[in-house]
Formats: structure tokens, sequence, C-alpha cells
């Protein structure tokens, strides 16, 4: 919510009785080396035994009470920026069919462990210039723009524009499209209008369920084109203006 991490507690479940605990043991390490990236501190954490393994983080920080970076109000001409490019579900589904590239799951597996350390790369200024923004998850990239939108607005993003990991649109021509898919369809599909040149391709990008996808930010024009170069030079370098936000019913059009 444009805010910075601090403490960081790990919340782990993990079946000793059938895994070695030096697969616990790179889990942990994993989320240690965030952690540090991410200019937080490790303060302990909880475990338990569990049939399968899970791992989280609860983590604390501080943000701006006035500025916040919050859903449901974005503005009639803002601007909409994603950071990173969308397709890890397609992308899962594929190496889990053992039909991904090398190079795509290498790349797709970079995209999902950048993290979203963005508001420190901007001046306080140029933070308050955000009108609205969230991280892009499992709800895909329809819902979550939807969700940006504030009461009689509406969004249309150009899926041409829209930044793709590699090798995702070949695996989607072949059906490998997640089950996730499918459901967020079901969700938001009937305020979602396909006026794409893309055809049904546009609907498995926006409908797609990231893991660890990157954030949706709405802002004027002026602070978006300001915003680029700043994320383009610091990790985000598919950063794109991919859409804008204009008077509507609450509707998200493809084109």
């Amino acid at each position: 919510m444009g805010g910075e991490p601090l403490i960081a507690l790990n919340v782990v479940c993990f079946p000793t009785s059938c895994e070695p605990i030096s697969v616990l043991q790179d889990i942990l390490d994993g989320g240690a080396h965030k952690i540090i990236e991410a200019n937080a501190m490790l303060a302990g954490g909880h475990s338990v035994q569990d049939e399968e393994p899970k791992y989280g983080l609860v983590v604390f920080g501080e943000v701006d009470a006035k500025a916040m970076w919050t859903v449901g109000t974005a503005r009639e001409g803002d601007c909409l920026i994603l950071t990173k490019p969308v397709g890890t579900g397609i992308a899962v589904t594929a190496i889990k069919a053992g039909l991904f590239a090398p190079e795509n799951v290498k790349a797709a597996e970079e995209n999902m462990a950048k993290l979203n350390a963005v508001p420190p790369l901007f001046s306080k200024e140029l933070r308050e210039k955000v009108h609205a923004c969230t991280d892009l998850t499992g709800f895909g990239l329809g819902s979550h723009a939807l969700d940006l939108a504030s009461p009689h607005t509406s969004l249309e993003i150009d899926c041409l524009k829209v930044p793709l990991l590699p090798g995702i649109g070949e695996m989607a021509n072949m059906g490998l499209i997640p089950a996730g898919s499918y459901e967020n369809k079901k969700y938001v599909g009937d305020r979602v209008i396909n006026q794409s040149p893309l055809g049904r391709f546009a609907e498995d990008i926006v409908f797609d369920p990231q893991t660890s996808g990157g954030l949706l930010i709405a802002a004027p024009r002026e602070a978006c084109e300001e915003m680029l170069p700043i994320l383009r030079a610091n990790g985000f370098e598919r950063s794109e203006i991919i859409g804008y936000f204009i008077a509507g019913d609450e509707k998200l059009y493809l084109k």
C-alpha cells in the first residue's frame, strides 16, 4: 500500500516424516534472502508439523496514513502501469506438463522471484501522485484491474501492450490453461468485453492467475510517464502503460 517492510516472521508447516530437513533449510534460506533484499529484518516465527509443505511470512511495515495506495480509487483519465510480465499461471501449467523450454522456465522463475519493492524507488512527491495500486495475484489481471476502478469508472486495456513471459502464447495455443483461469472468468467475465485483435488469447492473458505478479499502478499520465524510466532502470525493465480509465459502468474493455 505504498509502505516499506520492517520486520518479518516465518510461518512454516513441514512434513519432517517424509521430506529431508535440507528442503526446509532451502525454503528458509530463500525467504531470509528476500527479507534482506527488502531491507527488512527476520525476527523469528513459528513452525508446525503438517502433511505438506507450506511457507509464508507475516510482515510488519510503515506507511504514511495520508498517502496509502488503495484500491477502488483510480480516477477517470488515469493511466494504468503494469510492472512485470504476466503468464505465470500458464507457465506453471506448462512446467507441470514438462512442456516448457528450460530458458522459459528460468524467465518465469526470475519473474516470480522479483520483489515488488517499488515505493522506495519513487520520491515522496511521486508516491503521492498514485491514485490506486494493487499487486497482481491469483485473481488475474482482469479482476485486479477492475478492483482499482472507482465507482462509475471503466477501464480499457490494450492487450498488445501487456508484457508477457516468453513462450506463453505457444503454451496457450496448446490448451495449457490453468483451472484458475476458468474460475476467474466466472467471477468477472460478465464485466469484461473482449474487442481485442488477439481474440481468445486476450482472455487467456487477463484471466490467467498469477503467482507473485507485478504491481498495477493507476496515476495521471504525466506521473506514469515519470515512473516508467525509474521502474525500468531498477529491475522492472518490461514495465508498460497498458491502459487507461474512462467514465463508465465499471467494465473492462479489451482492445
